[in-house]
């Protein structure tokens, strides 16, 4: 993610604050008849926990499962600001359950099921705790179907701006780290649970509905039109997105892959049009560096709110802020956020705590590709930043930032030097195998900042544990690289 003054910020640390209604049922048993079992036995089922336990959002997320896939139909009226969604999530127990948490905020639930039989319900803040009628044993898989309605409310957070699901003039917007989804569709909404999507978005006609994935069809009928998307490499649920309105939509087929771009029709076309046409140029110049591009579809789309002034690696089809353009074409966000593709979203984090794997890799690949282009090196770029950064910047270690300063400067441009000490200590020959074999051996999975000190060692030959604590653990400016 990246913000339209070349800083980020941390856009939704509000609490989430919407209460709906509750079916309201006896606490079930922990200790009940095992279903899947051939002869009579006892087995303890527990309720899941409502929070994964991430250092720095404990209560984000749910433990005691594993999402495979989220179907997700949703119908939007933009002139009510009304959603109306059928959702289904299937998943498999990690666990004995005799409950489950998902998170969902802002809506309210009419009905729960649990593998097609009514399930009870307790729907409280942002926490939906489903009560299926016998337990979920461990190894199993599951599906929770789950009806809501409601009028969607954004995250909000008075100095930085908004994200979440977002009512705008010609329809509406949702994005946002490190948590948005929740404000559109029940979800465990952590990026250690990733899954794949289909959604399905009805809107009126004359309106565009752009998300994640492979276009997969569109039908209309009674003044209505479906928007279907499809995407099948698995996604952390923050990299999910919705935009509904009045776009110029541009579509094509790169490598044998569908192309989707998106332009506002608020924004006159130009320069927007001119940095997404881009994007294909950019793909494949980091798919050199860091091999395959790892998903089914390219693509971007640009939007115009003046709450969003950021622009997010959505997955497949990042979303850019309008004021990026402003002042003409911009393609080093596309490569931000396009190197994201493979920092961010294809090796996603395990924790919050590791951002910097995804922004100080994307910032470093702008860097690259400025090189690349015949303009300032990498090492001009590490020098400006090193001798022009002020003594805040070093306070703050990019590797531990706390909650509050997640989206930092230092996230950033301190991740980007640690890349580049990094690169200047082991030589471009291990650097550049180091970013190939990350991206390929993590590819589709969760990783840790410790994953990547110890494939760094492992491709280099040697300890660097030194460079590592100075230059991400470190509250003062390092020694230069040597």
């Amino acid at each position: 993610m990246t913000q339209v003054r070349r800083t980020a910020a941390l856009l939704l640390t509000a609490g989430l604050l919407a209460l709906a209604g509750c079916d309201s049922s006896p606490p079930e048993p922990d200790v009940v008849p095992d279903p899947s079992a051939s002869s009579p036995s006892v087995r303890r089922f527990v309720p899941g926990e409502p929070g994964v336990g991430d250092p720095y959002f404990p209560k984000y997320g749910n433990g005691g499962y594993d999402v495979r896939e989220y179907a997700v139909q949703v119908r939007y009226d933009p002139a009510q600001d009304r959603l109306t969604g059928v959702v289904t999530v299937r998943a498999t127990a990690t666990t004995d359950l005799s409950r489950l948490n998902l998170d969902l905020a802002g809506l309210t639930v009419r009905a729960v099921s649990v593998d097609g039989a009514p399930a009870s319900h307790e729907h409280s803040g942002a926490e939906l705790t489903v009560v299926p009628a016998a337990g979920l044993p461990a190894g199993n898989g599951f599906e929770v179907e789950v009806r809501y309605d409601g009028k969607p409310e954004p995250l909000e957070n008075a100095a930085l701006g908004e994200g979440g699901f977002m009512h705008t003039s010609d329809g509406a917007i949702a994005l946002g780290q490190p948590e948005s989804a929740s404000t559109w569709f029940p979800v465990n909404d952590h990026p250690s649970d990733k899954a794949t999507y289909d959604i399905e978005v009805t809107v009126p006609d004359g309106l565009v509905a752009v998300s994640n994935g492979v276009p997969v069809g569109r039908t209309s009928a009674g003044g209505w039109t479906t928007w279907k998307w499809a995407e099948r490499t698995p996604m952390a649920s923050y990299l999910s997105t919705l935009v509904i309105g009045e776009y110029r939509m541009e579509t094509g087929e790169h490598k044998g892959r569908p192309v989707v771009t998106a332009v506002t029709a608020q924004v006159p076309r130009g320069a927007a049009d001119a940095s997404m046409a881009r994007t294909l140029q950019v793909a494949d110049y980091l798919e050199s560096v860091f091999g395959p591009y790892p998903f089914g579809a390219y693509g971007g789309v640009v939007i115009s709110d003046s709450r969003i002034r950021y622009a997010l690696e959505t997955q497949s089809r990042p979303v850019y802020s309008a004021g990026f353009f402003s002042s003409g074409e911009n393609t080093g966000i596309v490569v931000h956020e396009i190197a994201h593709q493979w920092f961010g979203n294809s090796v996603s984090l395990q924790r919050w705590r590791d951002i910097w794997l995804n922004e100080g890799l994307a910032t470093y690949a702008e860097w690259l590709w400025a090189e690349h282009q015949g303009d300032r090196t990498a090492q001009q770029a590490f020098d400006a930043a090193y001798t022009g950064s002020s003594e805040a910047l070093w306070r703050v270690p990019p590797g531990n930032p706390g909650p509050e300063e997640l989206f930092s400067e230092s996230v950033y441009q301190r991740g980007a030097m640690t890349v580049h000490a990094l690169r200047v200590t082991v030589g471009d020959d291990a650097f550049f195998r180091l970013l190939r074999t990350w991206a390929a051996e993590k590819r589709g999975g969760n990783a840790t900042t410790d994953d990547f000190v110890a494939l760094a060692e492992q491709v280099a030959g040697r300890q660097l544990d030194a460079l590592f604590d100075a230059w991400l653990f470190g509250t003062e400016r390092p020694d230069r690289p040597r």
